[in-house]
């Protein structure tokens, strides 16, 4: 994939971090789900559509309420990580499949809930606009999220500043949260929050591996000297930290 306004349309793809994503990834704090499962995410026998849904992060986190739940991604890689995962889990109200976000195979009026993690700003946005539109339900409510570290947290800094280092056409968090203020739909509220999230230095490592500007880009030698430096970087930190995050929620009732 590549987008003149990403990372100066250098190639990125997610499907090479599928196993470092469904291992590293699952890091969204429980506030954000609470919050989340109170705009109508995840409710007994409602139809939920999670698009960009990756290797399910999302889904997986609120399929025990009783949902049915779809999850859709451009990723084949990042699907099969999916499907193997809700085989282990027994979550059997889940489905997912390989679809485009903009043209899905979904009837008309289909879902109670959409949700759009950390994806909505790589979309056409006229043509998922449209989808929305076609799929949600009357009274249904779209949820689009972005969370990112800050960069006032001295670990995230300097791993934030390696990874810029070495690959000087990512552009990280600029698409994010400009996005989030950048409402698709009428009568959109944006909700904010702060938190601190519990790593230990594989799991910040993981999480800097399985990102757009590290494993989904780099060529191999660049990836391998990436990952030999900011190893050392991070042995000069506890085994165990915590790294602030910033969370957007941005909703929508039709």
């Amino acid at each position: 994939m590549n987008f003149k306004n990403i990372d100066n349309g250098k190639d990125f793809d997610f499907g090479k971090t599928s196993a470092e994503y469904a291992k590293y990834r699952d890091i969204y704090p429980e506030e954000l789900y609470k919050r989340i499962y109170e705009l109508g995410a995840g409710h007994k026998n409602s139809s939920w559509l999670d698009i960009g849904t990756g290797t399910g992060v999302l889904p997986f986190n609120l399929y025990r309420h009783g949902a049915n739940i779809t999850g859709i991604d451009i990723s084949s890689n990042q699907i099969e990580v999916a499907k193997s995962l809700a085989k282990e889990k027994g979550a059997d109200n889940i489905r997912f499949i390989v679809s485009p976000a903009e043209a899905t195979p979904f009837e008309d009026n289909s879902f109670d809930c959409i949700t759009a993690a950390q994806c909505f700003w790589y979309l056409d946005r006229d043509k998922i606009t449209s989808e929305i539109k076609r799929l949600i339900k009357p009274g249904g409510v779209f949820i689009k999220i972005y969370m990112s570290y800050t960069l006032d947290d001295e670990i995230a800094k300097k791993s934030h500043e390696l990874v810029k280092k070495m690959n000087k056409n990512w552009t990280p968090g600029a698409s994010g949260s400009k996005d989030i203020y950048n409402h698709p739909f009428e009568n959109g509220s944006v909700d904010v929050f702060e938190c601190k999230i519990p790593f230990t230095r594989e799991s910040w490592h993981g999480r800097m591996l399985a990102c757009r500007g590290t494993m989904a880009s780099m060529d191999k030698k660049t990836l391998d000297n990436w990952s030999k430096k900011h190893t050392a970087m991070l042995s000069l930190y506890p085994e165990t930290f915590e790294v602030k995050h910033k969370v957007y929620i941005a909703s929508y009732r039709f």
